[in-house]
């Protein structure tokens, strides 16, 4: 612990009282936090659209530009890891328990309950529903991702810098990051990653109360999904304890595994050749309504207006909550690759495996129900559990399932006490076991807190608020990125030119 920075206690402190305040008086913090979810919503919806359109216009920019060849690292140097284990890490941490709890959910839920723009239980509605489904999963998600990580990776493994967010604004702030304003900066990122995390965190422990509801018949109850909370802590330290090239890497491999049989086994099962048509269809009219879906406000039209806060909003909130801790990360783990392979790679290939994810489970959810069986009439945590219950072997797919939630939910909660862990040791690749510890606890303290405080609602109120500060540091942070590797290209630039003047005046 003699290692930890100024940023460790002052977030740690941030969060007891956070936590002491919605154990005390959860309907104060729910409406507190509720009421600043509104404000950010209604007064900010345009701002959140417009900066996650540019993130994702500013990665396929540097993909295209000169600056692609430019690796993450020194000149010669290899990548840590395989191709396969790469994605598998990103992928693991990056959507993990999300992408399981909205599988089925979310393609249900548009197409019965709240379409972007058609009838409920329209074929209409089913377009709509997962075009919208590839777009809140897809490359806006990860270009959120990508920002955080190849900037630090820049900063980090070219320039030797702390593998700290207040250490990519230099080239901006200067020596004022290594004062009062870095350590600001860096509780911003540590808190939003803290909530990001709990978010999600309340989520698996929801969904896998939602599991044994159908299996077991026990009750959607918090004391239950503090218990499942409890758990999980315990299985996701011992696995911090084995460090990042074991336990992350075991894990995440794991789940990559676990997501691939399920998916095929509800290939097989499901309605195959309606998935695959639905698929492409789908890639072509979300690849179609990109742009449009990407400024999509509808300012004359308020039910519109407030699905785009409801939905698109959120979960772009959700994204940029994570994106200090899925970036640090994905940096860590991407050292060695060029700035094109680097981006291609994260834009690309987790967006695909979310598209086939959704459009296996979405369309098979979506099936079931039009063939009699109301899905739609469940809580969305027991959605994916309720497609199950319609085929064969429903019970092992349910339990293999919440096998996978669990695996998930162990690495986004382990990978994050690695980030949170190397963020208040100023930047240390190999934080100690016992500030890991520390943060293990506090982020499912606070998962706990907001489950209780008001369930899912209360995880959706925090992660907005969390988010807004700091989206206004991932621009600081293009801006300090662009500004650096301009420079770092013109001195390179100049040193051939010095090379070539000095070849061309020998005899």
């Amino acid at each position: 612990m003699k290692k930890v920075t100024s940023v460790f206690w002052i977030t740690l402190a941030i969060t007891l009282f956070a936590s002491i305040w919605g154990s005390f008086a959860p309907k104060n913090l729910e409406k507190i936090t509720g009421a600043i979810q509104t404000y950010i919503s209604v007064h900010f919806g345009w701002y959140y659209l417009l900066i996650v359109s540019l993130f994702v216009i500013f990665c396929v920019y540097m993909i295209f530009s000169p600056y692609g060849k430019i690796k993450l690292g020194k000149p010669n140097e290899k990548p840590d890891y395989s191709y396969s284990t790469w994605f598998a890490m990103l992928f693991s941490a990056g959507m993990g328990i999300g992408l399981v709890f909205y599988g089925a959910a979310a393609p249900i839920s548009h197409f019965m309950k709240t379409p972007p723009t058609a009838e409920p239980g329209t074929a209409a509605a089913i377009q709509d529903a997962m075009r919208i489904s590839f777009f809140h999963y897809g490359v806006h998600a990860w270009g959120i991702y990508a920002i955080v990580a190849l900037i630090l990776a820049y900063f980090k493994f070219r320039h030797g810098k702390p593998g700290l967010i207040s250490a990519t604004l230099e080239p901006i702030f200067g020596d004022k990051m290594k004062g009062g304003l870095g350590t600001t900066i860096d509780v911003i990122a540590v808190f939003a990653t803290i909530v990001g995390v709990a978010t999600t965190l309340g989520f698996g422990a929801a969904q896998i109360n939602g599991g044994l509801t159908f299996l077991l018949g026990l009750e959607q109850e918090f004391w239950i999904q503090l218990v499942i909370i409890i758990v999980v802590t315990v299985l996701f330290m011992v696995s911090a304890y084995t460090g990042l090239s074991r336990g992350i890497k075991y894990l995440s491999n794991l789940n990559m595994g676990l997501a691939v049989l399920l998916f095929i086994v509800i290939l097989i099962i499901g309605p195959t050749l309606y998935i695959l048509n639905t698929f492409t269809n789908t890639m072509g009219t979300y690849l179609q309504t990109i742009a449009t879906e990407s400024f999509r406000l509808s300012p004359e039209n308020g039910e519109e207006q407030q699905w785009v806060m409801d939905w698109t909003v959120f979960f772009w909130a959700w994204w940029i909550a994570w994106s200090p801790f899925v970036g640090i990360f994905i940096a860590r783990v991407s050292r060695g690759r060029s700035i094109r392979e680097f981006l291609s790679g994260v834009l690309l290939v987790p967006s695909l495996v979310s598209f086939l994810w959704f459009s296996a489970f979405g369309m098979t959810a979506i099936d079931t129900q039009k063939n009699g069986a109301n899905i739609a009439s469940l809580p969305d945590e027991q959605i994916l559990f309720g497609v199950f219950d319609q085929f064969p072997f429903g019970v092992i797919l349910s339990i293999l399932a919440m096998l996978l939630i669990g695996t998930f939910f162990i690495t986004s909660a382990d990978s994050a006490t690695f980030v949170l862990g190397m963020q208040t040791t100023n930047g240390a690749l190999n934080p100690s076991k016992r500030v890991k510890f520390v943060w293990g606890i506090a982020q499912s303290g606070i998962a706990a807190v907001l489950l209780y405080t008001g369930g899912l609602q209360a995880l959706q109120n925090a992660l907005i608020s969390a988010a807004f500060p700091f989206s206004l540091i991932m621009l600081l942070m293009i801006y300090a990125f662009f500004k650096a590797i301009r420079k770092d290209k013109a001195e390179v630039e100049q040193l051939k030119l010095k090379k070539l003047k000095k070849s061309l005046s020998r005899p």
